[in-house]
């Protein structure tokens, strides 16, 4: 166990890809690993369709056995799924599950890579999802992925022929690299994209097939298997005290938001890939069967190959510096090369290894870890050798174009530290997601620069390139500027160095709802990018919404601290709905975004700077009983967005859950995904149903069927099943018109249900006890008639009721119908308004 624990700490502190990262100090072990891939010139490139889809166990064995360059390309990043650790969705929700990618990649040696595709949610069909999609947008950056990796083989994760039988954008995932794996060496296929790279004809095209796919183990047992290629991808790593499958796991594992945490698996598995197209492959064993993978595969690579396998075989794990002169030697030949591909991908391999093997500790950290445009900040430079090669810094040259001479000898174990000034220039562009830069639509992010499509993350823009020269040969190595500092109960820790806007300002309430006409108090929050920030703010609003005073000053002392500026809105008389911003002055300039942070132990921290607004909706809206108990599950807003409609929440521990407590309350609200993720509710059921049939209301939201921790969900028979409509603007017909829920005390009609986002539901029952009344049908095209989207039972004197409906999308856009129709939900039974159990009772 603590050689596992070693190993994980290992690998977080030795992979390159992390922004945040400290600088490389590997064992030998690692360098000789680094130098088996430097002598292995293949490639492989695995397509899937979100976060999560990947096979780690595939991706580990092609880059850790094989030693193939190996990449996942993921065509979204997995916006449309839920979030188990916190309450981000959608775009910030595709930033998190982009990190923890990396975070998957670092573990099990692969690179990442995207489309623009935007995760719109659940697809039933790949036609839809191609339409949404723009198919030739994302067959261009399926395409642009190809002929930039230059993979010689290509993995679909899902079969293209089989549409309809699984989430469309799964099987769309794979039609397009069917498509894209021949469109690559046309060149008449997206010529825009030839000037910036080549045309490439990958040698096979493989679809990672399964048991999974034939419907049984029994089934795939008597398949054909002829055109079959398999693995023991179980395989045990000395040098790394782990096997193959005890990594994948620990990658796939880094998917914490989509609660991917998983028990290491160990001992022989077999995996599957069958041949879809490409060049014959006689050696069933030998994915590269027929492939020359060696450095003859390239003009001139004889010479380096000599050198480099000469220092495999011979590889001096207790002082691998001995090394370096063949290493400098290799490394100046590959600069000879004509073949580019290579000659860039290996150059950043060989330069990488000879750094570790003088165990060079290269570091760029800035004294704070923000700054603003037209500013400067002090950057502390470290710079150790940790062997007796002959190195020296003779510059260090900056990304604003000040290069500084220094000529300093980096003497074996002696330190050098000294620090510089960086200047911010005034049109420096802000850190913060490229995707998210423009306003894309449902189904595409728009990019336009085609030099960054597929890139996981915005390259950095503020580093060092630390020139050096080592036994005589200039060598030169770029390092982000990052910001390093400590915390008594953590240590040393690392943050990515961002530039930022000098203002931010975001309103407190995403959605506001006003149920009459009364004024309401707004807070406008102004956070300082820089000491002594000074300006005005105000908010622009809808032509017949009001507010108060039009404008604000506001004097902020010291970066990064806020000040709250309190506005008053008064909503018209009638319906209506719309969207606030605030306008932040600052001499000549004005900032309209908001700074996002996300900060979470596993990935590192991330700044996204989105459009500032808040929606808000004049509803008719009544609402009976008062006090609510909410059991939080996955991660949602629903709490908050009760208390905007005038209920009193709380939010309380299943720990905490007893019959006296619940005594308090009108109705439990159980959050999304809680009977999955929360193992202490399955031990409360009965005090749940005992308050239900002493009065109280139950409302269930959405649970996935597997992995429940209980059987008995609701008072009567309820099973889960997988039925969804994903169509947010499919028909909603009323089963029951004159149910209280539908009626009291707010009125539900076909109306209510307009202006729904992403879908209508998800993980409908199919199978429930008479005692249950189906209150609504729905369907999406082609599709039967759905009937368990919201379920309702009378139990003792109090209703229980389960829903699938998404309101925990449909409440933070503002769709007035949903807030209706909870309200409903928690006023049933309830004959007259109440505030008999106030909370401070």
């Amino acid at each position: 166990m603590q050689k596992n624990f070693l190993f994980v700490l290992l690998l977080i502190f030795s992979f390159s890809i992390s922004q945040a990262q400290k600088p490389k100090t590997p064992a030998s072990s690692e360098i000789f690993e680094s130098i088996q891939k430097l002598n292995f010139l293949g490639s492989v490139l695995y397509v899937a369709a979100h976060p999560d889809d990947e096979n780690t166990r595939l991706i580990s064995y092609m880059s850790n056995h094989v030693k193939a360059r190996t990449a996942y390309l993921s065509l979204t990043r997995g916006d449309g799924g839920q979030n188990l650790i916190g309450p981000e969705i959608r775009e910030l929700l595709g930033v998190i599950r982009t990190q923890e990618l990396l975070a998957a990649r670092r573990i099990d040696g692969g690179e990442q890579q995207f489309t623009r595709a935007n995760d719109f949610g659940y697809s039933k069909h790949p036609d839809e999802t191609l339409d949404i999609w723009d198919k030739e947008q994302v067959l261009s950056d399926v395409v642009y992925a190809i002929r930039q990796f230059q993979p010689d083989i290509i993995i679909n994760r899902f079969d293209h022929r089989t549409p309809g039988t699984t989430h469309g954008h799964h099987t769309g995932s794979a039609m397009l690299s069917f498509e894209a794996f021949d469109l690559a060496n046309d060149k008449s296929a997206f010529p825009e994209q030839l000037n910036t790279t080549n045309t490439w004809q990958p040698k096979r095209l493989f679809f990672n097939t399964n048991w999974w796919f034939y419907g049984s183990q029994d089934a795939f047992d008597k398949a054909d298997k002829n055109n079959m290629l398999s693995f023991d991808i179980g395989v045990y790593y000395p040098l790394k005290g782990l096997s193959n499958n005890e990594i994948a796991s620990i990658a796939s594992s880094q998917h914490l938001c989509q609660g991917f945490g998983r028990m290491h698996q160990r001992g022989s598995q077999n995996e599957y890939i069958e041949f879809l197209k490409g060049e014959p492959i006689h050696d069933k064993t030998d994915v590269f069967d027929g492939i020359d993978t060696s450095w003859s595969r390239i003009k001139g690579g004889k010479a380096i190959g000599n050198i480099l396998y000469a220092v495999e075989n011979n590889f001096n794990f207790t002082n691998p510096a001995t090394h370096i002169p063949d290493l400098l030697k290799a490394y100046e030949l590959l600069q000879d090369i004509d073949n580019e591909h290579w000659k860039n991908q290996k150059t950043k391999e060989i330069k990488n290894i000879i750094a570790m093997c003088t165990g060079l500790y290269l570091e760029a950290s800035a004294e704070s870890p923000t700054s603003t445009p037209n500013s400067k900040i002090n950057i502390n430079i470290e710079a150790l050798n940790r062997s007796e090669q002959d190195i020296i810094l003779e510059s260090i040259s900056q990304s604003d174009g000040v290069s500084i001479s220094k000529h300093i000898e980096l003497t074996e174990n002696d330190s050098k530290k000294f620090q510089t000034e960086f200047r911010i220039h005034a049109n420096h562009d802000y850190t913060t997601p490229y995707w998210l830069e423009k306003k894309g639509t449902l189904g595409m992010y728009t990019v336009e620069d085609q030099t960054i499509i597929g890139l996981p993350e915005t390259p950095r823009s503020v580093f060092i390139n630390f020139n050096l020269k080592i036994n005589n040969t200039p060598l030169t190595i770029k390092k982000p500027v990052i910001y390093r500092y400590s915390e008594p109960d953590k240590g040393e820790l690392y943050r990515p160095f961002e530039i930022i806007p000098e203002a931010s300002a975001k309103i407190s309430e995403k959605v506001i709802i006003f149920n009459n006409g009364e004024e309401h108090r707004i807070n406008l929050i102004v956070k300082a990018g820089h000491e002594n920030l000074i300006g005005t703010a105000e908010i622009c609003h809808p032509e017949n919404w009001n507010i108060y005073p039009e404008k604000q000053n506001f004097n902020i002392a010291n970066k990064g601290e806020e000040q709250t500026l309190t506005f008053t809105i008064t909503p018209p008389k009638n319906q209506s709905e719309g969207y606030i911003s605030p306008i932040i002055h600052v001499g000549d300039n004005s900032y309209t975004k908001e700074l996002i942070e996300i900060d979470y132990d596993h990935i590192p921290y991330q700044t996204v700077l989105l459009p500032s607004e808040s929606k808000v909706v004049r509803l008719d809206i009544k609402k009976q009983g008062n006090n609510i108990a909410y059991i939080a599950g996955a991660g949602d807003v629903v709490p908050e967005s009760l208390e905007q409609i005038g209920y009193q929440v709380q939010t309380i521990s299943p720990d905490d859950l007893n019959a006296e407590t619940l005594k308090r309350f009108d109705a439990v609200v159980v959050g999304i995904r809680a009977y999955n993720t929360i193992d202490e509710l399955k031990f409360k059921q009965q005090i749940l149903f005992d308050f239900v049939e002493s009065g109280g209301n139950m409302i269930v939201q959405y649970n996935t069927n597997r992995g429940l921790k209980t059987d008995h969900l609701a008072p009567y028979d309820l099973s889960i099943s997988r039925d969804r409509v994903t169509d947010e603007n499919a028909k909603v017909t009323i089963l029951q018109p004159n149910h209280p829920i539908l009626n009291t005390p707010n009125k539900i009609t076909s109306k209510d249900f307009e202006g729904w986002t992403q879908e209508r539901g998800l993980y409908f029952p199919n199978k429930w006890d008479k005692a249950f009344t189906p209150i609504l049908s729905m369907h999406d095209k082609d599709e039967s008639p759905k009937d368990g989207s919201l379920l309702v039972a009378k139990y003792g004197k109090g209703y229980y009721i389960y829903t699938g409906l998404s309101f925990f999308r449909e409440f933070p856009e503002g769709v007035s119908g949903a807030y209706r129709l909870f309200a409903n939900m928690l006023s049933i039974g309830k004959n007259q308004l109440t505030q008999k159990h106030q909370l401070n009772d």
